[in-house]
Parts: structure tokens; sequence; C-alpha cells
């Protein structure tokens, strides 16, 4: 059977390293030839590093074809993967430190640039990778290449050399596996190192280098020519992302070459606590050895803000200046290093003018950290008294403990899609009951939101047929498909009653246009309640609000907060809607400003709406974390912020400085 579809690519960021390992290891579930297509070029949909050298972007066009006999269910679940904004970003967070994603770290540096520090004469320039001050002993790391002698072989030895470049691959990949499994380490690390996993075992790297070994090339050669190759075609690209990805192929392919050859040298697990890494360039194979709480610094001649060592360091606080101007001897000679990540600056044997500098920001940069922490359990409150609620936007039940360990106070936008996406059959009404009343138990006694299923012609589910649509965001969607699927939507209310006796479950309808859409759910909720009656099941009522996103519900506000009990501004669709800006269309991005006059003025009408009903207003969109914004919302009324587990002991300090 052969099936083909067009898609557009909606994973945020485009299928980088995570989202492309996890792209391959679905299409690998199935039997059937499955190729990837982009402007012209294909690739193998089982191969990880074929597939990010096509570069897929967010909001690309690509074709996925499938010969098989399971080809039609392979192309709808990789149709389902591409569309979903999350998916293969991994959510799941390190409990104890309630990091951000992968893209979100990615774009860090370029917002959290730090005041520079005064090093001192000598001091050297690089490239701001990831904020903060550190001092401490120098560990220069200047790993050579192996002392090789390639040769030519023997036909009769070029099984006992594939032996040995798969033995190869193998201790390689075993100790990533090893390292991965250390529960120290955040999901961030996990999936990063997972990632690298697949690169070293990608068909299209073995295949290559046993290639070269049956035409002769021992297995030392071939895993050099293979790996060189392939970080030469990363390198190649335009994308800063995938560009970087050719750190990871030298370093994967220097710890093959070194396991072929059984050289053992220095690694960063010898490394001091406190020191500060001085390196020419460091792949995440290097990073994977080190205790990264140990690690003080890391200071590098080569390597970029997107590389994978970049997102480790941001993820566990490390700072970084990658691109030093500087040179390699200058470096191992030093004794002492002084390193202001965001100002990528690097001081070789500071003097004690410039330590004392240095040590005064490290004190006042731990302050600030220690200052955030005591929000952990902190109910803020305005100085004026207004108090504040700060929850998390959830997904999974793998997010539940870096929310709380984060000190949300409660979910403020649950979003049920993900139950939804993914699946090859819809989730019964029992399993959605189980998973919402695990979300209301583990944040009880704080409110859990839930969003009732929010899909559309951009986001598929199996079992519902969307039409095609030239601008889905505008069509059938949210209320929308659920009011015409009942068949979807009542066994969702159902759950949502049944898990509503934890006591702490409210539920909220998105993309609402009218009063007479809340009148159809009223309804329906009223059906779903007699019927639960009638089959003997425990029930409860929540309390109903809607999803305040489209310019429509603005102006209706004063009638639509008649009928609910709370709003939730959803400023993403708000903002894109009001501005007339696709979010998802990079020429127009200048435009999806939350912060534009129009917006807040959209906002404005819905607090002042809400105060008239005397109904509360909360804010789940990315905004609800803006500093700058906090304060502007609070001020028009809002009680309620939902953001990411990470802005969330900012945010509560935010809300008791105003």
């Amino acid at each position: 059977m052969h099936c083909e579809r067009k898609v557009t690519v909606m994973v945020r960021d485009g299928l980088h390293a995570r989202p492309a390992t996890q792209f391959v290891k679905l299409a690998k579930r199935f039997g059937a030839e499955i190729e990837v297509e982009r402007k012209g070029r294909s690739a193998n949909a089982k191969s990880s590093v074929k597939l990010m050298l096509l570069g897929i972007k967010e909001s690309d066009e690509i074709t996925l074809r499938a010969d098989g006999e399971d080809a039609e269910t392979a192309i709808h679940e990789l149709s389902a993967f591409v569309v979903s904004p999350d998916a293969g970003l991994g959510h799941a967070q390190d409990a104890g430190s309630a990091q951000p994603d992968e893209a979100a770290l990615v774009a860090a540096p370029l917002a959290q640039i730090s005041q520079p520090v005064a090093l001192g004469e000598g001091k050297l320039f690089g490239i701001p990778a990831s904020v903060g001050t550190a001092i401490g002993p120098a560990f220069a790391f200047f790993p050579r290449e192996p002392d090789v002698t390639l040769r030519r072989i023997a036909e009769h030895e070029i099984l006992f050399e594939i032996a040995a470049f798969r033995s190869a691959v193998r201790t390689v990949t075993d100790d990533l596996s090893r390292r991965r499994a250390d529960a120290a380490l955040g999901e961030e690390d996990r999936a990063i190192l997972d990632a690298l996993i697949d690169v070293a075992r990608d068909e299209e790297f073995n295949a290559s280098a046993e290639g070269l070994i049956r035409a002769g090339t021992d297995a030392v050669g071939a895993a050099m020519s293979a790996g060189r190759e392939l970080s030469d075609a990363f390198a190649a690209t335009e994308d800063a992302y995938l560009s970087a990805r050719a750190e990871d192929m030298r370093s994967m392919t220097r710890a093959i070459v070194l396991a072929l050859t059984g050289t053992i040298q220095p690694t960063l697990a010898d490394m001091a606590p406190g020191a500060i890494v001085l390196a020419e360039e460091i792949g995440a194979f290097d990073l994977a050895k080190a205790n990264l709480s140990a690690i003080g610094a890391i200071v590098c001649l080569k390597g970029t803000v997107n590389s994978h060592v970049a997102i480790m360091a941001r993820a566990h606080a490390i700072p970084l200046v990658v691109g030093l101007r500087g040179d390699e001897a200058k470096l191992a000679a030093a004794s002492l290093v002084g390193v202001d990540g965001g100002a990528g600056t690097v001081q070789l044997d500071p003097d004690d003018a410039a330590r004392a500098t240095i040590e005064v920001k490290i004190a006042a940069e731990r302050q600030e950290r220690e200052g955030l922490a005591v929000f952990h359990a902190v109910a803020p409150e305005t100085r004026g008294g207004r108090k504040v609620t700060v929850a998390a936007n959830l997904g999974t039940l793998a997010e539940i403990e870096p929310a709380l360990a984060a000190g949300a106070m409660g979910v403020g936008l649950l979003r049920t899609e993900f139950l939804f996406m993914q699946r090859k059959s819809l989730p019964t009404e029992d399993e959605q009951a189980e998973t919402y009343a695990a979300f209301a138990k583990a944040f009880a006694p704080h409110a859990v939101i839930v969003r009732t299923l929010d899909v559309g012609g951009d986001k598929p589910v199996s079992g519902v047929v969307f039409p095609k649509e030239e601008n889905p965001f505008l069509g059938w969607r949210g209320v929308r498909m659920c009011l015409e699927r009942l068949d979807i939507f009542k066994p969702q209310l159902k759950a949502l009653l049944r898990a509503a006796t934890t006591g702490n479950l409210k539920v909220m309808v998105p993309m609402i246009v009218d009063v007479e859409e809340i009148r159809q759910v009223r309804a329906l909720i009223a059906e779903c309640k007699a019927e639960l009656r009638a089959a003997g099941l425990a029930q409860a009522d929540f309390d109903l609000g809607i999803m305040m996103e489209t310019p429509a519900a603005a102006l209706l506000a004063e009638e639509l907060a008649r009928e609910v009990a709370f709003f939730s501004i959803g400023t993403n669709d708000l903002t894109q809607y009001v501005m007339a800006a696709d979010r998802l269309n990079p020429s127009v991005a200048k435009l999806n400003r939350p912060d534009h006059p129009a917006v807040m003025k959209a906002i404005a009408m819905i607090c002042e709406g809400a105060a008239k009903a005397g109904i509360w207003v909360g804010v789940c969109g990315e905004a609800a974390a803006d500093p700058n914004l906090i304060p502007r919302f609070v001020a028009m009324g809002v009680s309620e912020l939902s953001m990411s587990p990470g802005s969330i002991l900012k945010a509560k300090k935010c809300v008791t400085d105003i």
C-alpha cells in the first residue's frame, strides 16, 4: 500500500535534534518504508541524522510518503506528530529544578544578557551563551585526536572490522545510557543524551561506515570518514541550530575511535569541584561524563549558543562563554579564571581588584537566587493586599512534579489535547476521568482548571476527520468542533464531572465567540449529569469558565460574564486575532506583541466586563510570566496568572513588588 500526505510542521522550532529523535522512534514502529521530503530533498524517516539535515523548520510544508501494509497508519501517526507544537520536546522536567524546554533554552541568551563585570586588564571576549558569574581554578581540557595509523584491510578481515565497529558503537551508547540513568539528571539532559544515542545508532551513519569497511577501509578509518562526512554536512547548513550538531558528530566520532583503539584520555570527570573548564570545543559526549554540579563555568574557543552543551549549561545554570577570542596556549597556561557568562568576558589569572569585583557579583547573584527560593510556598500579595494566584500551564502527568517543585499554586491551564493526540484511538471516558482526577489530587487544595478539547485542522486527532482549511486557526476548532462531535465531547464532559468529586476541579471552554455556545455547553453538561446518575456513577458539579481569546469575546465580555464563573485570557491567540497576524508566521512576528495597545485594550475590556458581573479573571498565555506586564494585568483586575513552571518563582516575586 502506498500513502502520501502533505503537512505543515507545527513543532516549535522545527525538527531539531530532540523532536527528530522522537519522530524517528515513531517511524521505526512501522514496517513501512517511510520518506520525508522538504523543498525537493528527501530523507529516510528512520534516520535522525538525515532527517535533521533536511533542516525542517516550524511552518515548513513537508511531504510524508510510506509504502507497506501499515503505510496509512504510519502517515496518520507521523502527521499527528509534526502538527503538535510540543511534539518531542519532553516537557517532563527534573523535579528539583523545573527547567524550561529546549526551545526556551536555545533562546535564553538573547533575553538574559547580564550587566558585564569589570574584569580588569587582560580580559578576553567571546559570545555569551549561559548567564552567571564564576571564579575558580582552571581545568584545561584539550584532548588530542587518537594517534592512529589508517590501513587497508584484506577481504578476510572485513567481518572482524565490522564486528569491532559495532562493538565500539555499543560501548559508546552503553556509556551514555549509564549516564542517562543518573538520578541527578533532569529530563532536559536525558532528552539530549537520547538524541546522541540515536545519532550513534543512526542507520545512515552505521551503513556508511560499514560500507567503507566492506570496501577495504579499517574500522577506525571508516568511522572517522563517515563521521567527518556527516559533521561537515551539518556544519555547511545555514541553520544555526543544525550547524551546531556538527559538534555532536565530531564528539561522537572521537568517542567511537577511542573505543576502537582502546585509548584512555582525561575526561571532565577528573576535574576538581568548582573548576572552570577551558577547552577548544566541548561536545555533549564529553559533558555527559562530568558531574554537572561540580562545574564552575565553561569557556570554549569554538562552539555556538545553540549547541547541546550550551543548552545543558543553561539548564544547570552553568556560566558559559563560547567563541572566545584567545588561543589554546594562553588558556592552558592559566591557573585561575574569572567568567561573566552574561557579558561573554573571561579573565585569566585576575588581579586582586578584578577578583573582588567578580566575587561581589557572585554574591549578588547568589542572594537573588536565594531570594527567589523563599517564594516557593508563598501565596503572593501586592503591597496593597491584593492576592494573586500563580499557577502552572501543563499538558501531561509527567509535568506535575516539576510544577509542584516550582511552587505552582494549582493549574491554570490543563491542555487536554495531549490525551488525544499521538494515539491510534480516542481516549475512553474512564481513561480521561482517571487522568483529570490525578491532576486534581496532586494539586489539592489548589484549583486545577481543565480546558476542554482544543484541536482543529492544524492539530489532527485519531477518529476525527478534519476538513482541509486554508487557515485552521480560523476554522473548525475548539468548541466549534466539540459541539458537532458529541461522541467526543460528551465523554470528556462526563469524565470531568466524575473527576470533579475531588472538589478542586474547574473547567473552561475554548474559542467562545457567542453566548449561545455557552448555553449549548451547559445543556450538554446537564445531559451528561443525568446519564451518569442513571449509570450510578459518582459525579460533582464544577465551575464553568471560558477562554477569552477572540475579539468577539472581548467585545461581548459583559454579556458572556453573566453566563460563567470566570474568564481565562489566552494571550497567544488573542494577540494573533486582534493583530490579524498568524503567530506561526515569522514574516509577521513583530506584530505578535501582547503589549500592543490594541491587545491591552482588549484585555482591559475583558477585565471590565468581568468586574461588572463579579467574576474573576486569569491570564494563561505566555504574557502571564512577563515581569513588565504582570503589574499592568494586576492593575486591570487579573487575580490569577498561569505559566510554565520555570517562571513561577520570579512571577511571585514580581507580584509582591507591585
